[in-house]
């Protein structure tokens, strides 16, 4: 059985202020979630956890940093996530989802063909800034395409935060440029659609030997291979997050990090004659004077409107979800409480 030190597992100052000497030996950080338990490794070894009597697996995600009891059978407390990527879960529901916890780098996974799409990587470059995890966008299938540092160079543009690389995910020289962002004590989470190449690097980066399938011919979209979230450890001493792909990534609570990754539109927006601008036909608009002049896109500024109307949609959303729960549970103990009074 394979033993860890928590510094292999990526231990830090933050996690120890959380912890008391005692705790130390009931450490241990989740590597999978399963509809009723949750699998982690420690310093001894693999673990199987119940969540804590009051809490189901949902409100775990892989990476956390947990407490055991002293018999390493359950979860006595999550410590405080230094990250956090959520989403607003799909379907009609209005949760929010764990992606994954106290993740440092973010890898955007995308391809140089068809599969890149500005829209969707300024999505997850803002769930990377409002999670505080660095972005990182990695173009796969760079030897199927002509130019890929023009990939690069699109992916860069697109906010000041970004580093882009483009390579073979299947060049195992190739994808060592990776090294910086997963060697000891860093955890790297990958994201992206179908079959854009997360489990071919997953494969490359660490000892794990997940399935793989190819793209579709007639539109170079993939097939979902990876079916749920792991940490593994990668050839390099830190560790890895392989994610299923993701038809949708709905923000939410993620307006500052939407700010930051069109830093360039606030910055316009300050010089606006009006406090108030909308962008769109009052004189002295700082944004407009710059699409006029070729500085600004109109497609950049129509996204962030779309991508500022959904979060505050999704966010009012998940809000008042939360205040319905908050107001029935107090119901609840009221009920529960005028119950036992009758009874005494």
């Amino acid at each position: 059985m394979t033993e860890y030190s928590l510094t292999d597992l990526g231990w830090s100052a933050p996690f120890r202020a959380q912890t008391t000497a005692e705790d130390l030996s009931n450490v241990a950080r989740i590597t999978s979630v399963a509809r009723d338990r949750l699998f982690a490794l420690s310093q001894t070894g693999p673990q199987t956890l119940l969540p804590a009597p009051d809490r189901t697996t949902a409100a775990y995600a892989v990476g956390d940093w947990v407490v055991t009891t002293p018999d390493g059978t359950r979860i006595a407390r999550t410590l405080s996530r230094q990250t956090a990527l959520t989403r607003r879960a799909a379907g009609t529901g209005a949760e929010a989802q764990l992606i994954a916890a106290n993740v440092d780098t973010l890898g955007i996974v995308t391809s140089c063909n068809a599969d890149f799409n500005e829209a969707r990587l300024e999505r997850f470059l803002a769930l990377a800034a409002s999670a505080g995890s660095l972005p990182l966008v990695i173009l796969t299938k760079a030897d199927l395409c002509d130019d890929p540092r023009a990939f690069a160079r699109r992916a860069e543009r697109l906010s000041p935060l970004v580093t882009a690389l483009a390579l073979n995910a299947t060049d195992p020289l190739e994808t060592e440029m990776l090294a910086p962002w997963c060697r000891t004590g860093q955890t790297l989470a990958l994201v992206g659609s179908s079959g854009v190449g997360k489990s071919t690097l997953t494969n490359a980066l660490t000892t794990e030997a997940l399935a793989t399938q190819g793209i579709r011919e007639d539109d170079a979209k993939g097939r979902h291979t990876t079916t749920s979230r792991g940490l593994y450890q990668t050839r390099f001493g830190g560790w890895l997050i392989d994610t299923p792909g993701m038809r949708a990534l709905r923000l939410t609570d993620a307006a500052e990090g939407i700010d930051a990754v069109f830093d360039d539109i606030d910055t316009l927006a300050r010089s606006c004659r009006f406090s108030d601008c909308r962008h769109e036909t009052e004189p002295g608009c700082a944004v407009q004077d710059a699409i006029a002049s070729g500085a600004l896109s109109a497609d950049r500024l129509h996204r962030w409107r779309k991508l500022r109307r959904e979060d505050a949609h999704n966010s009012a959303t998940l809000h008042e979800a939360r205040a319905r729960d908050k107001a029935f549970g107090k119901m609840v103990r009221r009920v529960m409480a005028e119950k036992h009074n009758r009874k005494g």
